[in-house]
């Protein structure tokens, strides 16, 4: 797989006879580092809107890291 980092995955799959593609332990480790890749993006998208929705609430920067677990920097930087 590595030497052909640019073909589809689809071609990938005629090129090499993989009729059980989802089978492959290949496959199944990067679909579930990809899930967990994705759920840590939405975990930070959210932390991220509800620091914003706290700060336009007009709580305190010290009550937003307390909810959010950012940083004041990260806060500031919204």
């Amino acid at each position: 797989m590595y030497k052909f980092p640019d073909r589809p995955w689809r071609e990938l799959e005629a090129m090499f006879g993989l009729t059980e593609w989802k089978q492959t332990r290949f496959y199944q480790e990067v679909e579930a580092e990809g899930i967990q890749k994705g759920i840590k993006q939405g975990i930070q998208q959210n932390t991220i809107e509800i620091a914003r929705s706290c700060k336009q609430q007009g709580l305190d920067i010290e009550m937003i890291m307390a909810i959010t677990k950012l940083s004041r920097e990260e806060i500031e930087a919204l």
